[in-house]
């Protein structure tokens, strides 16, 4: 008995040490989380300041920082950036200098190789070295980076060091040239498209390309300029490369936008309002960091882009201003041609010059450094030799405009939020060169202008840049630039608005530019609501950019409609049928026409092209644009070539065969992924999005890192732009859609509204990681503040930062 009890009493002493070791490992888990939190109250002491700086946290965690100068103002943005923000802004920076492998490990090879052949990394490097640094950008890019690197010095670790084992390094100026090419790079469509339908030709012919919609359409809904203008085969698997390399970025990438300016003719209240929703990869942390810097002579209210001190959109009491893609075609391929005597040389025009030979080194986690070498021509890189799937004998070099001219952008972003009035912000476009994009611009005096913003050049006649090129002729390269003053704007039209939804630009002389742009879609919508009424206010506008109805939808199920051949449908299949006939276009969440509508077009694309395309290039077809521009002309084209399926040989399928197919394909996926009641296929349960971190993906960091997922409405080319891939498994999975929705009131201009994807913070232990999240799939809205008296009295938390010892 006395031999039991002293068991049970080592058992009970036991159990009192394994719990006192839980309850002590929970209290140091409980404090190292502690420690990696944001800190958003208290008084920080900061060497390089003049005088104090105050930081008022709203309750969605948006500094409103008010400084005695300009420059000591961004040093805190820099610092209070840092701390919400840090592991984003490396593995922006990253990308161009080709960095992930070092992240992320060995899958990451391809994509570095790709990233540096670009030459990003080289242009930051010059760019660098031309930069005045007593200029006034340069000087507040540097406040900046004190702010950013004190915090790298004194500030927590965010988690996703210690998971990755990765050390902190601090920031130059090159790493925001860096952050700012890649963005540029991500705005581009040309290697998704050039390559493949270089292939298509060289494959099938050009009776092939009739129906492809690779051309200016000039049938379609087109932004109009203000004051108008007088109208006037190879081996190689470059695509495959280029849509591998790129599927592995673990950051989002550009891909449309929306934005509408009404002047005051058209507003309840006589004033300007401006809306816009930039589309951008969805993932976690969301994309743009906001802000609100005060300092004397300057006040913006800006969302930032990591790394990168100065917004890119932004409002103040005088002027608000967005962007959409302008889709210019900015990148060209070019086939070289090497000597036969000597390898070292490519044919330049009437004589033969020498490869220039780069050699770069990339670090690679777990493992040894990976040294490899490129060519390069004058039109630029050539990709042959940095990866596998770019075959064969003859070399194909890639000229982008971002590293062919000189970089002005850091000035352009300094001059473009420092701007006052309308001639001071069109003076600060004329510096960006690329990417391409679409400046929206309202002001408190009632001007509204947008304006495409590029440096557009001019092509010799019968080049067709959506085509490989001839590079060794020096005939197909550009023979001019375009001044400013050429490119497609309006300034005050006569309609009281202006719009953006990347569709093709009016003329600016005898052509239409040539570009990447997406179809009519949204910009038909966005024209048929603005026309509807003279007396729009901010709640109209944000009832409008969550709108998902789709006018061009309902005529498709229309012409679709009449190919029906009912004898092969069931009673059930017919009243589904019958059912989309009075379909608006629209994709609440308990929609079934809309999800039977997309299931049904994913199939008509599937069944026409993949068995001319085969599958891997049928699936890059997928991901470019002009295969959203030729859904709606394609099903009003019963002879195209592309009907006949040319894997049976002994029957010719038409148009009827191939959308009645389709339709049965689409029936039976949704049977097989939830059930037999047709009730229950609603858009709800197929339509979700889920903004995934890079750890994330990740299995078991999924749920902690991830935010979602959550259903949604909207879908692919309405306003509200949730977008999927088709053929990404059998739910469309959102990838990309609004990075942010922002009304901007001049009536009331304090009380301005937006949302954000997530959240304000990259940091998971914030509270403010997603605390955006079901607001914003809910499509509602927050208020910009910009009254310092309602700032400080409301503010969730203080931080101050002192001058502080040398």
């Amino acid at each position: 008995m006395g031999q039991k009890n002293q068991q049970v009493k080592k058992l009970i002493k036991l159990g009192w040490v394994l719990g006192a070791i839980v309850v002590l490992v929970a209290i140091l888990s409980f404090v190292f989380i502690q420690t990696l939190k944001p800190d958003y109250e208290g008084e920080k002491e900061f060497t390089q300041l003049g005088d104090t700086v105050e930081v008022y946290y709203d309750g969605y965690g948006i500094p409103h920082i008010y400084g005695q100068s300009e420059e000591d103002a961004f040093r805190a943005l820099g610092y209070v950036h840092a701390q919400d923000r840090l592991w984003q802004m490396d593995l922006l920076r990253r990308i161009a200098r080709g960095g992930l492998s070092e992240a992320f490990g060995k899958d990451l090879i391809l994509t570095d190789k790709f990233m540096l052949s670009l030459g990003i990394d080289d242009a930051s490097t010059q760019s660098v070295s031309q930069l005045d640094g007593d200029s006034q950008s340069a000087r507040i890019s540097q406040a900046y980076l004190d702010g950013v690197n004190k915090f790298i010095a004194e500030g927590p670790t965010p988690i996703e060091y210690y998971l990755t084992g990765l050390e902190k390094e601090t920031f130059q100026i090159k790493d925001i040239y860096n952050s700012i090419g890649y963005m540029a790079f991500s705005f581009a469509m040309a290697h998704k498209t050039d390559p493949l339908l270089s292939e298509i030709k060289s494959k099938l012919g050009p009776a092939y390309l009739k129906d492809l919609q690779i051309d200016s359409d000039t049938s379609t809904v087109r932004i109009k300029n203000y004051p108008e203008v007088d109208q006037d085969s190879t081996k190689n698997t470059l695509s495959a490369f280029t849509a591998t390399a790129l599927k592995g970025l673990p950051l989002p990438q550009f891909v449309g936008s929306n934005s509408w300016v009404i002047g005051a003719e058209k507003t309840k209240s006589g004033k300007v309002i401006l809306a816009n929703d930039p589309h951008i990869g969805f993932a976690q942390p969301s994309v743009w960091y906001e802000a609100h810097v005060t300092a004397p002579g300057y006040e913006m209210y800006g969302y930032h882009l990591a790394g990168i001190p100065f917004p890119v959109l932004g409002h103040n009491r005088e002027i608000a201003y967005g962007i959409t893609m302008l889709e210019n075609d900015d990148i060209d391929f070019y086939y070289e041609q090497t000597n036969p005597a000597d390898s070292t040389q490519y044919k330049s025009g009437e004589d033969w010059a020498s490869y220039e030979i780069l050699t770069r080194s990339i670090k690679v986690k777990d493992t040894t450094d990976v040294v490899f070498s490129y060519k390069k021509t004058k039109n630029g890189p050539v990709l042959n030799g940095i990866a596998n799937q770019v075959r064969g004998e003859r070399p194909i070099s890639m000229s982008w405009i971002y590293t062919q001219l000189d970089n002005k952008n850091l000035d352009a972003f300094y001059d473009v939020s420092h701007a006052t009035d309308l001639d001071s912000f069109k003076a600060a476009l004329r510096n960006i060169h690329a990417p391409g994009l679409n400046l929206m611009y309202g002001d408190a005096e009632g001007n509204v202008a947008w304006w495409g913003t590029a440096k557009l050049y001019e092509m010799p006649e019968g080049a067709h840049t959506k085509f490989v090129l001839n590079g060794s002729t020096g005939d197909e390269r550009p023979i001019r630039y375009k001044d400013f003053s050429e490119n497609p704007h309006a300034v005050n039209p006569g309609s009281n608005y202006v719009y953006s939804a990347n569709n093709q630009p009016d003329a600016m002389g005898s052509k239409l530019y040539p570009g990447y742009y997406l179809p009519e879609n949204r910009a038909k919508r966005i024209v048929e609501l603005l026309e509807q009424k003279d007396d729009w206010d901010k709640d109209a506008v944000s009832k409008m950019i969550t709108d998902h109805t789709s006018t061009v939808n309902v005529d498709i199920v229309k012409e679709l409609g009449k190919l029906v051949d009912v004898k092969q449908l069931s009673d059930e299949e017919i009243v589904l049928v019958d059912a989309m006939s009075t379909w608006e276009g629209d994709y609440p969440l308990e929609s079934v026409a809309a999800t039977l509508y997309h299931k049904w077009i994913f199939y008509l694309l599937k069944n026409t092209f993949e068995d001319e395309l085969g599958e891997e290039l049928f699936t890059q077809f997928l991901s470019t644009h002009f295969h959203k521009r030729l859904i709606a002309p394609m099903v009003s084209t019963p002879d195209s070539v592309w009907w006949d399926n040319m894997n049976t040989t002994e029957v010719e399928e038409n148009q009827r065969d191939i959308v009645n197919g389709a339709l049965l394909q689409a029936i039976d996926s949704l049977r097989g992924l939830f059930g037999n009641d047709p009730t229950k296929w609603t858009w709800g349960r197929i339509h979700s999005v889920e903004h995934g971190h890079p750890i994330g993906q990740v299995a078991s960091m999924r749920q902690f890192f991830n935010v979602g997922p959550f259903p949604a409405t909207g879908t692919r080319e309405v306003i509200n732009n949730m977008a999927f891939t088709y053929g990404d498994g059998e739910l469309f999975n959102v990838k990309h859609g609004p990075s942010t929705r922002r009304v901007i009131d001049f009536s009331d201009i304090e009380n301005s509204i937006s949302i954000l994807p997530t959240g304000q913070s990259g940091n998971p232990f914030s509270d403010h990681y997603d605390d955006q999240a079901e607001m914003y799939v809910n499509g509602e809205f927050r208020k910009m503040m910009m009254n310092k008296e309602e700032i400080i009295s409301t503010a969730e938390s203080k931080l101050i930062f002192k001058p502080g010892p040398e």
